[in-house]
């Protein structure tokens, strides 16, 4: 994937959930700013996505995490194993990964299981842990990023990514209706939000697409995609039911799709 010079590009790597699938990895967004490439959680089905996308694990700057469930988490101590092979030299800059409270003490108890295998050369992994009630803006070389508790783990948070020249896309990771999606992703170009259910099958701490539209609709984001389904989203009319509440523009996401906002 080439760098861009303005606007956001993102592609999501996994459209599915923790259930196999042939057809729809587990959670991952990769979005890319200027030089930087970020990666949005990293479920089963990661790296060969990437892959697939034309990036190496050496390409990603940074790594946020929504929670830790292991359909958002699973590939994290494949991917850091990897960036070792053969000596580590590959990687030249530092490796960020970030997510809400408690990821410092997700890594260390990682770490009890795998051990040095899964420490990198120091300074070449940096880990930060957001504080979840905190919406301030954390500004990185090439994008900030501003933060907001969600419902569905103590750890989840949504990401709002902006870049310099004024575009921004919000990633909500696995959640509830919540209000502080709505704050957050206010005018936002676009918004990845999950949609694990059709909407008669409605289950606490994940979003019906109904529901999600509208979050959208409240927000007034000029884009919606839908993702994180659920074997049952392919036996609904997942469209025709988000657009109970929602009218603008709608994608449902599948592996490897890819946009851009400019």
């Amino acid at each position: 994937m080439a760098e861009n010079n303005s606007g956001i590009k993102v592609t999501i790597l996994g459209s599915g959930t923790c259930v196999p699938s042939l057809t729809r990895s587990s959670c991952s967004v990769l979005m890319q700013v200027g030089a930087s490439k970020m990666l949005f959680d990293s479920g089963p089905g990661t790296m060969r996505r990437l892959l697939e996308a034309d990036t190496t694990i050496f390409d990603l700057s940074h790594i946020f995490y929504s929670h830790f469930h292991p359909d958002h988490t699973g590939e994290l101590v494949p991917l850091i194993f990897a960036t070792k092979y053969p000596d580590g030299s590959r990687r030249k800059k530092s490796l960020t990964v970030a997510g809400g409270r408690g990821l410092l003490d997700f890594y260390e108890g990682l770490k009890k299981v795998y051990g040095h295998w899964i420490e990198l050369t120091p300074g070449l992994l940096e880990m930060i842990e957001f504080d979840n009630q905190n919406a301030d803006a954390i500004t990185f070389e090439d994008f900030s990023v501003y933060t907001a508790p969600v419902k569905h783990n103590p750890e989840s948070i949504a990401f709002r990514i902006a870049s310099p020249d004024g575009y921004s896309v919000v990633y909500t990771g696995d959640t509830d209706y919540t209000e502080t999606i709505i704050d957050l992703a206010k005018d936002t170009d676009l918004l990845i939000c999950e949609c694990a259910l059709p909407d008669k099958l409605r289950t606490p701490g994940h979003l019906t697409p109904s529901l999600a539209g509208e979050l959208a609709t409240k927000s007034g984001v000029g884009n919606l995609v839908l993702t994180h389904f659920y074997p049952e989203c392919e036996k609904a009319d997942i469209a025709a039911e988000c657009r109970k509440t929602y009218s603008g523009h709608l994608v449902l996401a599948d592996d490897l799709m890819e946009l851009e906002i400019r």
